[in-house]
C-alpha cells in the first residue's frame, strides 16, 4: 500500500504533542478539532502503526509515536529551513508582524523570539506594542497577523488561546523594610506610596476590581501609562509598585526584588488573538506554535 498523507498531517501530529492535547493543537493550526483528528487517523493509517495513545485525561506517544516523531521533526525542520531559505535567496525574507501588550513585549516576548531567531535566524520581526484595546483593533484591520493581549480581549471575529496565566506581584528596592519578607497581603502595602498604571489599562482594571472585591481602597501616588516607567519610579526609590510577574526582572536584579503578594492573590491570562479562519503564513505559524509550546502543561 503506498503511503499518503499531506505535510499538514505531519504538522498536525507534531502540534497534538507539543501542546499536550488536540485542543490546543486544532486553536494553533486554526481547524476544527474534528478535521484534526482525520488529519492524525489518516497519517496513522498511511504509517500503518498507531502513533497516540488516547483516554479521557491524556495523550501520549506510542511505542511507533516515540520512533517517528523525531522523523516527523527533521522533515518539517528541513522543509522549513528550505523555505525560508528561498525566501531569504529571492530579498523577500519571510516577517512575523504582530500587536502586542507592553507588558508581555518588555521580557516574556525577547525570550521565545531569541529561541526562534536562532532556528531561523532570515526570519524578521514586525512588534507593535500597544494597549489591549489597541491590539484587538490591529488583528481586525489585518495590521498584524496575530497579538497577544490579556483574556476579555474578545471580539466576535477573533479567536483567543490562552498562553499562561501570572500573578501581579510587589515590586521594590532591595533596600525597602518589605524586602526583607518573602510574601505579603495588600493590606502591608498600607501607608507606602504606590505607583500604578492609568485607569485606561486593563491591568489597573484587573487590580481595581480584585481590590473592590476584597474590600480594600489603597492610595495610589503615582500614576503612569506604561508599567515600566513604573519600575523606574521604584528603582528611583520613590515608591512601590504591583505588576504582572512577567513585567518584572525574570533575572536577579542588583536594586530590585520582587515578593509574591496575596489575600487577594490577583492574576491575569496571556493567551493570542488573531481573525477566525485566518491561515497564517509558515513562519507565523512556525512561531505561534512555539509559543504556545513554551509555556503547555
Amino acid at each position: 500500500m503506498s503511503i499518503n498523507y499531506e505535510l499538514l498531517d505531519l504538522r498536525a501530529f507534531v502540534a497534538v504533542v507539543d501542546l499536550v492535547g488536540f485542543h490546543r493543537a486544532a486553536t494553533s493550526l486554526n481547524m476544527s478539532q474534528p478535521a484534526l483528528s482525520r488529519r492524525i487517523q489518516r497519517l496513522e493509517l498511511a504509517i500503518g502503526e498507531t502513533l497516540l495513545e488516547r483516554t479521557t485525561r491524556r495523550i501520549a506517544l506510542t511505542t511507533a509515536g516515540r520512533a517517528f516523531l523525531p522523523m516527523v521533526r527533521r522533515m518539517l525542520d528541513e522543509f522549513d529551513h528550505s523555505l525560508f531559505s528561498m525566501q531569504d535567496r529571492g530579498r523577500r525574507s519571510a516577517v512575523v508582524t504582530l500587536a502586542c501588550i507592553p507588558t508581555a513585549a518588555f521580557y516574556f516576548l525577547p525570550s521565545v523570539i531569541g529561541r526562534f531567531k536562532a532556528q531561523y535566524p532570515a526570519v524578521r520581526f514586525r512588534i507593535s506594542d500597544m494597549s489591549a484595546n489597541n491590539v484587538i483593533e490591529a488583528v481586525l484591520r489585518g495590521d498584524v497577523e496575530f497579538g497577544i493581549s490579556l483574556f476579555g480581549s474578545h471580539h466576535s471575529e477573533l479567536t483567543f488561546e490562552p498562553l499562561l496565566e501570572e500573578e501581579f506581584v510587589f515590586a521594590c528596592r532591595r533596600d525597602h523594610p518589605l524586602a526583607e519578607r518573602e510574601e505579603l497581603q495588600w493590606s502591608d502595602l498600607e501607608g507606602y506610596p504606590l505607583i500604578t498604571v492609568s485607569r485606561s489599562s486593563g491591568n489597573r482594571l484587573l487590580l481595581d476590581g480584585a481590590l473592590v472585591k476584597a474590600g480594600l481602597n489603597l492610595a495610589w501616588s503615582f500614576e503612569v501609562n506604561h508599567l515600566s516607567t513604573s519600575l523606574g519610579l521604584v528603582e528611583a526609590g520613590l515608591g512601590v509598585s504591583v505588576l504582572p510577574r512577567l513585567a518584572t526582572p525574570q533575572l536577579p536584579h542588583p536594586i530590585l526584588v520582587t515578593r509574591k503578594i496575596s489575600n487577594p492573590t490577583v492574576s491575569r491570562t496571556l493567551g493570542i488573538l488573531r481573525r477566525q479562519g485566518l491561515t497564517l503564513p509558515p513562519a507565523t505559524q512556525q512561531f505561534v506554535t512555539q509559543l504556545l509550546g513554551t509555556w503547555a502543561g
